[in-house]
């Protein structure tokens, strides 16, 4: 099976749940319906060999609607195939079906979008804070979030220099 049939068959078998594709530099990406998470990744997987996730990232678009990205970078270790996967969540309702059981890999990289962006992935088994204290109520990637960080917001070592 070539990249090329691959997608048309992961294409008709999803065809109501992708919104967009595009390819830019060669890289083909799928915009898909967030509640279709786990069945197209799940897909993927099992389907078409995508058995390595590189990455899950997140961004903030900073948009009256559907304000941030999860992003979604998969490998098919033996045909060498790259495929890009993302997925918008409202800032209305903040979750994210998890990855985690279908790429263990995925645990840490959902917990730091969740740290940054506070993107809560359900089905999640250790969704935590990863970078920042457990009590902290801000998230730093968050467009609104000031460069210079927030005063007083974390307890800063002192100095002693």
């Amino acid at each position: 099976m070539t990249f090329e049939q691959a997608m048309d068959a992961f294409r008709t078998a999803f065809s109501g749940s992708i919104l967009r594709e595009e390819t830019h530099r060669g890289e083909l990406t799928f915009y898909f319906k967030k509640t279709d998470v786990p069945a197209v990744c799940r897909y993927l997987r099992d389907q078409t060999g995508f058995n390595f996730i590189t990455d899950c990232l997140g961004t903030d678009r900073f948009t009256d609607e559907e304000r941030y990205e999860v992003i979604y970078h998969l490998r098919n270790l033996t045909q060498a195939w790259f495929l890009r996967l993302v997925t918008r969540v409202d800032e209305s309702d903040l979750t994210c079906p998890t990855v985690s059981d279908i790429w263990p890999a995925a645990n840490w990289m959902e917990r730091e979008v969740f740290d940054m962006y506070g993107v809560t992935f359900t089905g999640h088994p250790d969704l935590r804070r990863m970078y920042m204290p457990q009590d902290f109520e801000y998230y730093p990637l968050r467009k609104e979030f000031p460069l210079i960080g927030i005063e007083g917001s974390i307890p800063l070592p002192s100095g002693g220099h």
